[in-house]
């Protein structure tokens, strides 16, 4: 009898914990996932999505490089009617399709602003919220509808807004863009510059729960960047987006910084992926990885696909 009561005890105990919310490292855990990202196509050197290798163990993210709100001939902006700065040639709809047929864990991407357009920077320069916003909504969703994308990635660099306006423009475009089924998913790019992070921080306060991703420009540190100072940033730019899928990035260009796959970037990529911290990795760019035949490509998916050890 004694016994049979003990047994029950411990099945109520077992029940007990099953019912039990689960830890927040728990939960940690299970948001970490197995996203690869590639910015492609700024660079017009005739990459094509079939270049780069793609692991059926990741979800992959090709961003297209870019959609800017200037004229054809990069001249002038024209308060949020987008045209498209990638190579066409290469990365055509076609081949868009193609990819997206061929690997069926591709998803594809634009992304709006980058650092510079035609002989000067890039800026994000409204007229006013609305007609900006009104205006990016039709512009874009022609362009996403032409070529069969997934989301939207928001890599403005320099700034002719306040961060209010910022933030409610982008907000706003966003918002629409996923409430009309144009997009599925959206993306930010910050990097650490007072100018780049009021804006963008602006736009996380109010608008930071449609932002599924925070490409984080961790090749903009210095190129003296150790481990022990990446993990370091990677800390600090989760506090500056709480709650963000806060991604790993690394260059393969030859004038960025940040810690490179050579000086340690794995090292500090396992290190958070043990810990149930990395939501995934990206680079800029495919076009600069041509050249090193995607060894970091390979090298970023296999560790992404792999489980934690």
């Amino acid at each position: 009898m004694a016994s049979t009561m003990l047994l029950i005890t411990l099945l109520h105990v077992l029940i007990l914990i099953s019912l039990r919310p689960p830890s927040a490292a728990a939960l940690l855990t299970r948001q970490s996932s197995d996203l690869f990202r590639a910015y492609i196509g700024a660079e017009f050197n005739g990459v094509k999505f079939s270049d780069v290798p793609i692991n059926p163990g990741v979800e992959f993210h090709f961003i297209l490089s870019f959609a800017i709100d200037y004229t054809a001939d990069g001249s002038s902006s024209t308060d949020g009617h987008f045209n498209v700065f990638w190579d066409t040639d290469n990365l055509s709809p076609a081949q868009v399709a193609a990819i997206k047929h061929s690997k069926k864990n591709v998803r594809v991407a634009l992304s709006l602003g980058g650092d510079v357009v035609g002989n000067g920077n890039a800026y994000f320069k409204p007229y006013s919220i609305d007609s900006w916003v009104s205006n990016a909504v039709k512009s874009l969703t022609q362009i996403i509808r032409e070529y069969n994308l997934d989301g939207i990635d928001i890599d403005y660099e320099h700034f002719s807004a306040d961060p209010d306006t910022f933030a409610e423009c982008i907000g706003r475009l966003v918002t629409t863009l996923k409430n009309q089924g144009v997009i599925s998913f959206a993306s930010i790019a910050p990097f650490d510059d007072d100018q780049v992070q009021m804006h963008y921080h602006a736009l996380w306060d109010k608008y930071g729960n449609i932002i599924d991703y925070v490409n984080f420009q961790f090749y903009a540190y210095d190129s003296s960047t150790t481990v022990s100072q990446f993990l370091s940033y990677f800390e600090k730019q989760s506090s500056n987006y709480p709650g963000g899928k806060l991604l790993a990035s690394f260059s393969t260009d030859s004038s960025s910084g940040g810690l490179t796959p050579a000086k340690g970037f794995f090292s500090a990529c396992r290190t958070l992926k043990k810990q149930g911290k990395l939501p995934g990795i990206f680079v800029w760019s495919a076009d600069d990885s041509m050249k090193y035949g995607f060894r970091y490509e390979r090298t970023s998916q296999l560790l992404l696909a792999s489980s934690p050890s």
